[in-house]
Parts: structure tokens; C-alpha cells; sequence
């Protein structure tokens, strides 16, 4: 992907992210303050967005659940609020002060998601994956991503529900929405949300 396709801030920025109503929730406390850096690369998925993606995954269970990339754990903090078990959230962050933070909602790996999943890819399955990647480096980790879909032992087949700019294409991919350039604070792209699923 080319890397002007979106701007990214030239100095770290302070970025104040709200709890919204739809994500209280017991022993889950808002992130009041997030630096966002070069080092990061992360966009803060609005909670609007973040609970339309979860309606998206569809059916809810005791399904083994993904978030690469889980950055402030704004799609793990939709998932509680919608439903889905804490004890079966895996949440991969890179960034280690990013990581830190994670443990309230889940499983936390501080890893890099495509090192991580070379690894796991044929030893675990998971049935929904939600995630918001690099987009530098989006196709890669779409494809890491899908390495590690699986039905986990469920009838349902597997389903990935992800953020994405407008410029990815996946010939498996339903197309669900599609974001203006001011869904992010700290980048300027157009993006959608696509859904993938699997066999």
C-alpha cells in the first residue's frame, strides 16, 4: 500500500477517547489518554464503529475470539459490551505500552501479530476475528489473519469482520460499509468495513 494514502502526525498527539453509553460495562474502565506515534501506528476505532463491526461477526457463542493488532482495545472493549466471554478474547499488541493496558479485557499477547501468527497458524483456530490493522501493511496482516480462521470445533463457519482502507481488495470479501475520511483523529482516509467467512 502506498504510504501516502493517508497522513500520519509528524510529532506524537494526545488523543482523548471517550466511553460511549453502549460500551459499559463491569470492571471495564474507558482509556482517558492514548499516544499516538509512529511507533504505534494506531487509529482509534470510533465506538460507533467498533459496535457495528461486532453486530457484523454475527451470532453470538462461546466462540474463540481474535483482535490483531489490538492497539487500545476499543473492538475488545465492543465485544464485552455485546456479549462475548472474556476468557475466550485473545488480543495480539506489539506495542508494549499499548499491551499493558489490554489485560482488563482479555488474553494479551505482546507480540508482533505477523511473527505470532506464522506461529499459531495450523495449531489454533478461531472462529471470529475483529480487527482494525496497519494500513501500510494491511494485506499482510489480512492475510495473517486469515491463516487462523477456524470453526474451533463449532457447526458455524468462521467469520472475520475488519476495518480497512477502501483501496483493499479480497475476491471473498462482502463489502459492508464504507467510512469518509474523518472517521479517524489522526489520519485522513477513506476506509470500509468488510467481512470475510470462512468455509
Amino acid at each position: 500500500m502506498k504510504s501516502d494514502l493517508y497522513k500520519m502526525p509528524k510529532r506524537p498527539q494526545r488523543l482523548h477517547v471517550r466511553k460511549r453509553d453502549r460500551f459499559a460495562g463491569p470492571n471495564i474502565e474507558p482509556v482517558e489518554v492514548v499516544t499516538v506515534d509512529k511507533f504505534t501506528e494506531c487509529h482509534v476505532t470510533p465506538g460507533d464503529v467498533a459496535a457495528r463491526m461486532v453486530d457484523y461477526l454475527g451470532s453470538q457463542g462461546d466462540y474463540l475470539t481474535l483482535e490483531p493488532s489490538a492497539g487500545t482495545g476499543q473492538l475488545s472493549r465492543a465485544l464485552l459490551a455485546s456479549g462475548y466471554s472474556q476468557s475466550e478474547l485473545v488480543q495480539v499488541e506489539r506495542h508494549h505500552k499499548l499491551a499493558g493496558q489490554l489485560h482488563r479485557f482479555g488474553t494479551v499477547v505482546n507480540a508482533c501479530f505477523l511473527e505470532w501468527s506464522a506461529e499459531r497458524a495450523g495449531k489454533v483456530e478461531f472462529p471470529r476475528i475483529l480487527m482494525n490493522p496497519p494500513f501500510r501493511e494491511v494485506r499482510k496482516h489480512m492475510a495473517a489473519a486469515e491463516s487462523l480462521m477456524g470453526r474451533g470445533g463449532h457447526d458455524c463457519p468462521p467469520v472475520l469482520v475488519a476495518l480497512v482502507p477502501v483501496t483493499f481488495s479480497h475476491d471473498r470479501a462482502e463489502e459492508l460499509e464504507t467510512l469518509g475520511p474523518d472517521t479517524f483523529q489522526t489520519a485522513k482516509v477513506y476506509t470500509k468495513i468488510i467481512r470475510i467467512t470462512g468455509a
